[in-house]
């Protein structure tokens, strides 16, 4: 090339388009291949430079929308999950749960609505003693997590949901929890309850609030075994 054509002023080269077709195969290999949900810097550090990862999430789940098998977003993450309609089908070859008492599934909901909570506000909340059993099973089937401790006399340990809590009850964030409406309209609650009766806007945010301080480094998370029997509340 002559020094002339060298200066002279070259056309604009169109900008590479990613392959679309590309994109949905890779998104759909690595979801297919993980063993647990994928965050969206996850899968767009695997795609084509310039890919716009939210157009091919919306077009692959509105795919796989009428299949056996849905894309779905649970906790702040994308999964492969069977199709709410046939997931009865694959229950039958699956080992039998362990049936939560009425105690942990109360346990359960105050902690999910009013975490950071400690076993003494749990308490109060439903107005009876909690065994001891009952934390144990929820920590056990990794719905609940040990937060921090509360900065007050005993410091006692706060206790929080986690992201297995989040998958497995198919929930984007802690904030899809239904409200006092929703809780109302499937007869959970009683309509005629009191006007001033309200359901605390849950957060689970990571951090330690005000009154938390961290857990000790040394502290054993793995105190409590796994219980062999249904627990119940004390008197």
């Amino acid at each position: 090339m002559s020094a002339e054509a060298a200066r002279a002023p070259q056309p604009d080269r169109e900008p590479l388009i990613p392959d679309r077709a590309l994109g949905l195969r890779l998104l759909e290999a690595m979801l297919f291949a993980a063993g647990e949900p994928l965050d969206e810097a996850t899968l767009a550090a695997r795609l084509p430079e310039g890919s716009d990862l939210r157009a091919l999430l919306a077009e692959l789940a509105a795919d796989y929308a009428p299949r056996g098998v849905n894309l779905v977003r649970v906790a702040g993450k994308w999964m492969l999950r069977t199709a709410p309609d046939l997931g009865f089908l694959l229950s039958r070859d699956k080992p039998e749960p362990r049936r939560l008492s009425r105690a942990a599934l109360e346990t359960l909901a105050i902690i999910a609505y009013h975490q950071p909570v400690t076993r003494a506000e749990i308490e109060e909340i439903r107005g009876v003693s909690t065994n001891k059993g009952t934390l144990d099973v929820l920590l056990a089937a990794g719905w609940v997590r040990m937060r921090g401790r509360r900065r007050s006399p005993g410091r006692p340990v706060t206790y929080g949901t986690t992201e297995t809590f989040l998958v497995h009850f198919g929930l984007d964030s802690i904030q899809d929890l239904p409200g006092l409406e929703e809780l109302r309209g499937t007869g959970l609650i009683d309509a005629r309850v009191s006007a001033g009766l309200t359901v605390p806007l849950p957060s689970d945010d990571a951090g330690l609030k005000d009154d938390e301080d961290p857990l000790e480094p040394e502290f054993d998370l793995s105190f409590a075994p796994e219980p062999e029997a249904d627990d119940e509340d004390e008197g």
